[in-house]
């Protein structure tokens, strides 16, 4: 692998761009480790699409912004949404001189910002690198551009091995790919400490009784959206008929085409409740709450299992096929019947439940971040990199359950 060079010789410039919620999460303990290794000198731009949810995470985290390109517009497309978010990391790039540019994940701006870093000969570093579901289209947009990006990537930072193994598949440079975990499970071992209660008052009273049985329903994905989230709907009433005793809550989207789908379908029913996105210590509390977890999320099919949550996965495939491997989540898709009967099985059948509802956790161990800065120090010739994650074999956890 090339070494590169800071030109100042000073602490190196990580210019960490983002623009949503999961982006924020995901890079918010790298910013905290980055100010806390004088090797660093951070720079966070966001791209500002996720506006309220976005600032929820900076108050958590104690996370200013050295810039914010503040493209968000109503219904805009994902052509604007990658036009303006490559002139402003452009426009950003020339004003701070980064020594590299760190991106998240999948989403439309770090695409769009790895490309500028590429444009301006700067090294990318992708953090969340290497997932795959095998489908361009599924999932929508994403899946396009995590490949993309890896076009243009300096220093893949694989949070698996399965991640690894796909990015070498595709003849990816093996000294340019490390295994670091997944950061998201630095952020909510910190989360989940602070114990932060939901603002919803009526939430929150429901959530008092502990013996309650909790299923947590989490779903906005865009391929989701008309039949298949009404779908949704319908199988989160039916559950609610069938176990009455059961709280199914719903943190909903503000996407007003997630709501027109789901809303309705789920009206009506007492032991239903939903609310507005939770800000995130309040999630992190949820999911630690729950029983059960229902969702079509990618960091929630991380979170989970970290917290030994049985997962059901509402989709045909995933990227993250680590939980379904170590038997801690499982593809239900959105078939009505069939999430139904999931649920309610793990809500019946004390052995299927025990099954998932282990420890086992292939996504990380809360160290991710010293990985990160390890691997990026030593890109730059400034260390070496620290032992890759590698969480116990598949084969241990089946025998151990």
């Amino acid at each position: 692998m090339t070494t590169h060079t800071t030109p100042s010789g000073g602490p190196l410039r990580a210019m960490l761009v983002y623009g949503t919620r999961p982006e924020a999460i995901k890079l918010a303990p790298l910013v905290a480790a980055m100010r806390d290794d004088e090797r660093f000198d951070p720079i966070v731009v966001v791209t500002g699409q996720h506006r309220e949810m976005l600032d929820q995470v900076h108050e958590f985290f104690g996370i200013v912004p050295d810039d914010d390109l503040d493209i968000h517009a109503p219904g805009q497309t994902l052509t604007q949404i990658t036009n303006r978010s490559l002139q402003g990391v452009g426009r950003a790039i020339e004003a701070h001189r980064p020594d590299a540019v760190v991106v998240q994940g999948d989403t439309t701006s770090a695409f769009a910002a790895a490309l500028a870093a590429f444009y301006h000969e700067i090294p990318v570093l992708h953090v969340e690198a290497g997932l795959r579901t095998g489908n361009i289209s599924s999932p929508f947009p994403e899946e396009a551009n995590r490949r993309l990006i890896s076009q243009v990537t300096t220093l893949h930072l694989c949070p698996t091995t399965t991640s690894r193994d796909n990015l070498l598949r595709e003849n990816t440079d093996p000294q340019t790919v490390r295994v670091t975990g997944n950061t998201v499970i630095d952020a909510l071992l910190v989360a989940v400490d602070r114990r932060i209660p939901p603002p919803d008052e009526n939430l929150a009273a429901a959530l008092e009784d502990g013996s309650r049985r909790v299923v947590l329903v989490t779903a906005h994905r865009r391929e989701s959206w008309g039949e298949p989230m009404r779908a949704i709907g319908r199988a989160v009433a039916r559950l609610a008929e069938l176990h009455p005793e059961v709280l199914f809550v719903l943190p909903v989207h503000r996407n007003p085409k997630v709501r027109e789908d789901l809303l309705p379908q789920i009206e009506g029913h007492r032991n239903v409740l939903w609310c507005d996105p939770l800000e995130y210590g309040a999630f992190c509390a949820l999911i630690d709450r729950s029983d059960v977890v229902l969702t079509d999320s990618g960091g929630v099919q991380e979170e989970a299992p970290a917290l030994s949550k049985p997962v059901l996965v509402m989709r045909d495939n995933t990227e993250r096929p680590e939980a379904v491997a170590f038997g801690v989540a499982e593809l239900v898709g959105t078939d009505e019947d069939r999430i139904v009967e999931r649920v309610s099985t793990l809500l019946t059948d004390e052995a299927a439940y025990t099954a998932m509802a282990h420890a086992a956790n292939p996504y990380g161990d809360g160290h991710a971040c010293e990985r990160i800065l390890a691997a990026t120090a030593a890109l730059f010739g400034r260390g070496v990199p620290l032992p890759e994650f590698d969480p116990v074999p598949t084969s241990s956890h089946k025998e151990d359950s």
